[in-house]
């Protein structure tokens, strides 16, 4: 039966299922420079990723006993799919597992920003005690989600679960896409109830122009997306966050908005120089952090496993 190295971890519930069907399963993480030497002495026909391993021309053609090329998550742009598929080798993602994590990291840097909950954790440890009249004076002009508008840039999967919970606070929704014309968010409630929500796609300069809050959602792009010209068409005082891909967003342009007051707040999951993100990003107390984790929780980890395994059963039996 074939060998599985999953060079990125897997979630136990895909290892148990592959082990099940009789796969043999590594979940070791093996070094780039290693990696095509460890695959060609273990015989290895199915590699499984994350973001954290590329998979380019070089390995491709140093192993010769890859059939599939898994990767736990959305977007491929860290594997050389055209190459790959013109070796006859499979390439899958899993694009459903994470939208709902993601969606609920977004909401975590808008709460943080509009809150300013980033910038608190940083200085109450430090002056807390000393300067907590301050601190709280500081802190006392948040603003509320509720009633706001929440422009949504890419309305693929993760986009319409980011939308759910916008609707679900009491949000107004505008959305831009390419593909998608009009789509409909139904919202289910633990009670069996839901409520069916029409929303009509918008130009990208209209979503920008009325929005209180952007949450980008699109593939990696060749250029910005959004630099200079786009954020100067956003509100004075609005937020924005980018919880999809480093490069997306023009940093230089964000850095200028953010000092220049026309931004509030921005929230970032991706950077540009990952996993070296610029230290003026690092350190702007209006930018709510964090380290490329919006797929990371341990349900999304769970279903990408499951998901993952399922396929490679399918493919290799």
């Amino acid at each position: 039966m074939a060998n599985i190295l999953a060079n990125d971890g897997l979630a136990q519930s895909g290892i148990d299922l592959l082990e099940k069907e009789g796969f043999e399963v590594k979940n070791t993480r093996v070094a780039e420079e290693q990696l095509a030497n460890y695959i060609n002495k273990n015989k290895i026909e199915a590699l499984l990723v994350r973001s954290a391993t590329k998979v380019d021309k070089k390995l491709i053609d140093d192993c010769p006993s890859l059939k599939l090329i898994g990767r736990g998550g959305v977007g491929l742009d860290n594997i050389d799919v055209k190459y790959a598929k013109s070796k006859d080798i499979h390439v899958f993602n899993t694009p459903e597992a994470s939208s709902e994590s993601v969606a609920e990291l977004v909401f975590a840097h808008l709460l943080n920003g509009v809150r300013f909950l980033h910038d608190s954790n940083r200085n109450m440890p430090l002056e807390g005690d000393s300067q907590f009249k301050q601190l709280k004076k500081s802190y006392s002009a948040g603003v509320e989600l509720r009633g706001k508008v929440l422009g949504i840039v890419g309305f693929g999967r993760i986009g319409q679960a980011t939308a759910k919970i916008a609707l679900a606070l009491g949000m107004e929704v505008l959305f831009t896409d390419h593909h998608t014309k009009e789509a409909t968010i139904t919202l289910s409630y633990f009670d069996g109830q839901s409520v069916d929500f029409v929303l009509k796609s918008k130009d990208l300069k209209e979503v920008l122009a009325n929005s209180d809050f952007v949450s980008l959602h699109v593939p990696s792009q060749e250029k910005y997306l959004i630099g200079k010209k786009e954020l100067a068409l956003m509100k004075p005082g609005s937020g924005i966050v980018n919880t999809s891909r480093g490069g997306v967003l023009d940093e230089v342009a964000l850095v200028e908005a953010l000092d220049s007051d026309h931004l509030a707040f921005a929230g970032l999951d991706v950077f540009e120089s990952e996993p070296n993100p610029e230290i003026k990003i690092l350190m702007n107390p209006k930018i709510s952090l964090s380290p490329h984790v919006g797929g990371s929780t341990i349900e999304a980890q769970q279903r990408i496993g499951i998901e993952l395994a399922q396929k490679v059963i399918k493919l290799l039996k």
